[in-house]
C-alpha cells in the first residue's frame, strides 16, 4: 500500500470512534495468540486489531480432565446419552457455564470490560451486570452445524434439544456478533431471531501462505487434500473412494494427502496416493503451488481456510455444495461445487475438471484475484473495531 492510500485509510478510520480501545480475545481451543489455535483466526484478528491501535489481551479458558468427566457423567444421568466426542461435552450447558465463569474471572483480573469470543463454547456471558460487554466472532451456528453433523443421528433427542437451547442462551446478551460468512449471518437472523443490526458478516483473512504468480502446468493431474486432523470429517474417506474410481479412467492421477500419521490407516496402500505427514510450512506452501486441483469434500466444515490457501496459490478448489464454500467461490465462478457427497459424483467432477487445463488455468487466476481482493485480516479487524 502506498503512502497516499495509507494516509487515506488513516483519515477514514479517524472519522469514526472505535467500538473499544482495549479488548480481551477468548479462545477455548488454545492460546488465542498462538497461530495453531482455531486455524490461527484469533491470533490473526488480534494482530490486525493491534495494528489499528487496539490493546489486545488473551484469555484461554480451560476445562480440566476431571471437570470434563464430571460434566459427561451428570449429562448421562440427565438423559443426554454417552458422550460420542469431546465436542459433545463442550457443547453442554454445564461445560459452557464453567468456561464462561473462567472468562469472567480472567477478564476481571485483567481489568478488561470488552471480550471478543471466538466461538460460543465459552458463552453465555455471566458478568453482564458488571458492565462487561461481550462480542462474538463465529464461523457457524449449531443450527447450521447440525445439518451435516457426522454424529447428529447418534445424539439423543434430548441432547439435540439441549444443544439448540444452549446455543440460544449463548447468543443472548451479546453486544454484537461478527460472522465469517453471510450465510451464517442470515441463519442467526432467520433461525435465532437476532436483530439484523446486531449481526455483521466480516469474512476472514488468509493464513501465512504467500501468493504464487510463477509458472504452473495445469495439464499435470496432481490432486491435493489437506487435513491435519479429522480425516473422515474433512472428506478424506469420500475422496479416497472417488479417487479410486476416477483413476480407473485416468491411471496417471496422483493424490497427495497432507495429514498426520493417523491418516495412514485409511490409505491401505491405495495406488497413486502419497501421505505427507508433519510437513514444514514451506513444503506445504510448495505443495499448494505444485498441485493442479485441491479436492477437499469437507462434510461439515463451516468455512475452510484451506480453500483460501489453495486459491491464493493459484490452485483451483473442489468441494461439496454446502456451508461456506459456495460463498468462498462465488457460487462456482472460482471453484468447483459437487452437489452430492457420493464417490461417483466426486469422481465425475474430478475427471471433468482435469479434462480442461485451460479452464483450470483461467479459473485459478480469477480465484487468486478474488481472494487477494476480498479476504484480509486487516479488513476483518476494521469492521469489528469500527462498524
Amino acid at each position: 500500500m502506498n503512502t497516499a492510500v495509507t494516509h487515506a485509510c488513516d483519515t477514514h478510520l479517524a472519522d469514526r470512534s472505535p467500538r473499544f480501545e482495549r479488548v480481551a480475545v477468548s479462545c477455548v481451543f488454545g492460546n488465542p495468540r498462538d497461530l495453531r489455535s482455531w486455524s490461527g483466526a484469533p491470533a490473526n484478528v488480534s494482530n490486525a486489531m493491534e495494528r489499528l491501535g487496539v490493546t489486545v489481551e488473551a484469555i484461554h479458558p480451560k476445562l480440566g480432565k476431571m471437570a470434563k468427566l464430571g460434566v459427561a457423567l451428570r449429562d448421562m444421568l440427565s438423559g443426554y446419552g454417552r458422550p460420542i466426542s469431546s465436542e459433545q461435552v463442550l457443547r453442554s450447558l454445564r461445560a459452557r457455564r464453567r468456561m464462561a465463569h473462567e472468562v469472567a474471572r480472567q477478564a476481571d483480573a485483567l481489568g478488561v470490560r470488552h471480550v471478543l469470543h471466538t466461538g460460543t463454547l465459552d458463552l453465555p456471558a455471566c458478568d453482564l451486570v458488571r458492565g462487561t460487554r461481550h462480542y462474538l466472532y463465529c464461523d457457524h451456528s449449531w443450527a447450521l452445524a447440525r445439518r451435516h453433523h457426522v454424529h447428529a443421528s447418534r445424539f439423543t433427542g434430548k441432547a439435540l434439544e439441549a444443544f439448540e437451547a444452549t446455543e440460544r442462551e449463548a447468543l443472548a446478551g451479546l453486544s454484537h456478533i461478527f460472522t465469517f460468512g453471510a450465510y451464517v449471518r442470515d441463519n442467526l437472523i432467520a433461525h435465532y431471531g437476532l436483530p439484523a443490526d446486531r449481526v455483521t458478516a466480516v469474512g476472514s483473512g488468509m493464513g501465512a501462505i504467500e501468493p504464487w504468480f510463477g509458472p504452473k502446468d495445469f495439464s499435470r493431474p496432481a490432486l491435493l487434500f489437506v487435513a491435519k486432523h479429522l480425516f473422515q470429517a474433512k472428506g478424506g474417506t469420500l475422496l479416497l473412494q472417488a479417487f479410486a474410481e476416477a483413476r480407473r479412467h485416468r491411471p496417471d492421477l496422483k493424490l497427495t494427502i497432507v495429514g498426520d500419521e493417523r491418516s495412514r490407516a485409511f490409505l491401505d496402500g491405495q495406488p497413486g496416493v502419497e501421505l505427507r505427514a508433519h510437513l514444514p510450512w514451506m513444503e506445504l506452501q510448495n505443495l499448494y503451488r505444485q498441485s493442479t486441483l485441491l479436492v477437499q469434500p469437507m462434510l461439515n466444515d463451516p468455512w475452510g481456510q484451506v480453500y483460501l490457501e489453495a486459491m491464493v496459490s493459484r490452485t483451483p478448489v473442489m468441494g461439496l455444495y454446502r456451508n461456506g464454500l459456495p460463498e468462498l467461490v462465488d457460487g462456482g465462478r472460482h471453484g468447483f461445487l459437487v452437489d452430492r457427497a457420493e464417490p461417483a459424483a466426486l469422481a465425475e467432477a474430478i475427471l471433468s475438471a482435469l479434462s480442461e487445463p485451460r479452464r483450470l488455468e483461467s479459473m485459478a487466476s480469477a480465484a487468486q484475484r478474488h481472494v487477494i481482493g476480498s479476504y484480509s485480516w486487516d479488513r476483518v479487524a476494521e469492521q469489528i473495531v469500527f462498524s
